[in-house]
C-alpha cells in the first residue's frame, strides 16, 4: 500500500533507537505515512542516558530539508531536538519558506536528564517557533520554561496552555505525564475549545521517546488529512498501546513498541 501523508522530520538522532528521528520514522511508518528527515544532531545514547552529542551545522540541516522539499515535498513538518539558537533560527526560516503546517515538539531535556536546548535557544523557540506552530506539544517542565508559570496540577497545565495560545501557537497538546497522580491527563487546546485525553498511569520504566512519538503520531495524522482532534486521539491511543507493549529492552528508560499496529492490541 502506498504511504499516505508526507512528514519531514527535523530532529536529532538517537543511537539507541527509542527517541528522536528513529522514533519519529517508526511512528510515521507504522501509521501509514512517509517519513523524510533533516538530522540536527547525532547523539550517543542508550536506555541509560546520553553520553555525547555532535551537532550538525545549520547549513547542512537546511540543505537536507531543501533537498526533501524540492523533490519529495511534505504535507507537514515535525520538529524535535534543535539544540542552539542558530539552529532554531534556521528551522524557523524553513518553516516560513515551506508553507506547510508544523508540529513543534519543544524538546529540552532527554529522559535521563541531559539538557538538549540552551537558554538562548529557548528564547528563540518562544519567539520564533511557538507562533509558527500549527500544534505545539510541550510537557509540564517544557511548559514552565516557555511560559515562566508553575505547572504542578492539571489546572496549571490548562492555564499555561491558554498562555501558549496567546503567544501564537495554533493549538497546544498539553502533556500531563509529569503531574503527580494515579491518572494521566493530556489536554488538546485550540482557540475554539479543548479535548481531554485521560487514562490510568502505566507503571513502567519503558517510556523513552513518548514525547517524540506522540508528536510524530499527531503530525502524520494531520498530514493524512485528519482533523486535529482525530489525529490527537489516534496518536494518544497509539502511544498508550506502545507503552503497554514495550519490548522491555535495556537497563534504563526503555523504548516503546512502535510496531505494535503490525500485531494488534494485546
Amino acid at each position: 500500500m502506498t504511504p499516505r501523508g508526507r512528514v519531514l522530520i527535523i530532529a536529532g538522532s538517537d543511537s539507541g533507537g527509542g527517541a528522536g528521528v528513529q522514533a519519529d520514522i517508526k511512528t510515521v511508518t507504522a501509521l501509514g505515512g512517509y517519513a523524510a528527515t533533516a538530522i540536527t544532531a547525532i547523539t550517543v545514547q542508550n536506555t541509560l542516558g546520553v553520553s555525547a552529542i555532535q551537532s550538525i551545522t545549520p547549513s547542512m540541516v537546511q540543505a537536507q530539508a531543501r533537498a526533501v522539499l524540492d523533490d519529495i515535498g511534505a504535507d507537514i513538518i515535525k520538529t524535535g531536538m534543535l539544540g542552539d539558537a542558530e539552529m532554531v533560527r534556521t528551522v524557523a526560516r524553513l518553516l516560513t519558506d515551506a508553507g506547510v503546517p508544523a508540529v513543534v515538539d519543544p524538546v529540552m531535556v532527554a529522559k535521563g536528564g541531559t539538557s538538549l536546548l540552551d537558554g538562548v535557544a529557548l528564547a528563540m523557540v518562544r519567539e520564533l517557533l511557538v507562533p509558527r506552530s500549527a500544534l505545539l506539544t510541550p510537557n509540564a517542565p517544557e511548559t514552565e520554561a516557555l511560559t515562566g508559570m508553575v505547572v504542578e496540577t492539571t489546572d496549571d497545565l490548562r492555564r499555561a496552555g491558554e498562555e501558549l495560545l496567546t503567544m501564537g501557537a495554533g493549538a497546544v497538546l498539553m502533556k500531563g505525564g509529569h503531574i503527580e497522580g494515579p491518572r494521566v491527563t493530556d489536554i488538546l487546546m485550540t482557540p475554539y475549545g479543548e479535548t481531554v485525553f485521560e487514562g490510568e498511569r502505566i507503571d513502567s520504566r519503558h517510556t523513552h521517546g513518548t514525547g517524540c512519538t506522540l508528536a510524530s503520531a499527531c503530525a502524520v495524522g494531520l498530514a493524512q488529512g485528519m482533523s486535529l482532534e482525530t489525529a490527537a486521539a489516534r496518536a494518544w491511543d497509539y502511544v498508550h498501546q506502545a507503552i503497554l507493549q514495550a519490548p522491555g529492552l535495556g537497563a534504563g528508560h526503555g523504548p516503546l513498541d512502535h510496531g505494535w499496529p503490525l500485531r494488534g492490541k494485546r
